[in-house]
């Protein structure tokens, strides 16, 4: 069955939305019905470059390193926010939690450590119940970890950050003690905190 004119357009808004963001070709096929040239064409009129090539990330270990965990536990906080209150579609959740995510990291002046495309992949693999949130024994906010790792006893990464922490003080400066969002008790009300963690970087 031939699409309706706006169905076209809807999906060619949306590949203009997740290529401003900065979603893979591999992404963009698989969330619209637009053909691979059609997709290149659109992207190299946005961006002015041809799509990179390359394998999409497939392992989880790179979502437990320190900085990069705090940078994903914040942004699937959110994501999990969007998707029980926001009463849209998972793709439009997606994009909704990462422009909040870059909205969180623009105004501490941070780095943007977590990219649009590991942003969906850390989703598929919740989704696949490869990792789970584990809440911090300490601060009781929610983080990103494997699945089937033990949370009795887990402290995060704010709350116990390795020796080479906080030796960039431009954000630790900027916010003083306001770090990361996170939920607090988010099984019961989703409603999102500010840890305090001071004297850390988030950058």
């Amino acid at each position: 069955m031939p699409k309706s004119v706006i169905q076209e357009a809807e999906e060619i808004q949306l590949a203009m939305e997740l290529i401003k963001l900065g979603a893979r070709l591999q992404f963009l096929e698989a969330e619209t019905s637009l053909s691979r040239d059609r997709l290149i064409k659109l992207y190299k009129e946005i961006k002015g470059i041809s799509p990179p090539k390359g394998l999409l990330p497939f392992s989880t270990d790179w979502f437990m390193t320190w900085n990069a965990n705090i940078h994903s536990s914040m942004f699937y906080n959110i994501y999990r926010f969007m998707v029980t209150h926001g009463e849209c579609e998972q793709i439009v959740a997606v994009m909704k939690s990462y422009r909040l995510y870059l909205e969180q990291v623009e105004r501490y002046e941070g780095e943007v450590i977590l990219d649009f495309t590991r942003a969906r992949t850390l989703v598929r693999f919740f989704d696949s119940e490869m990792l789970q949130l584990t809440p911090c024994s300490q601060c009781q906010g929610k983080f990103v970890t494997h699945a089937h790792d033990p949370q009795i006893g887990f402290t995060c990464a704010l709350c116990r950050p390795p020796s080479r922490a906080g030796k960039t003080r431009k954000v630790a400066d900027k916010v003083k003690n306001e770090r990361v969002i996170a939920p607090n008790n988010a099984e019961k009300n989703d409603n999102f905190t500010v840890v305090s963690k001071p004297e850390l970087d988030l950058a």
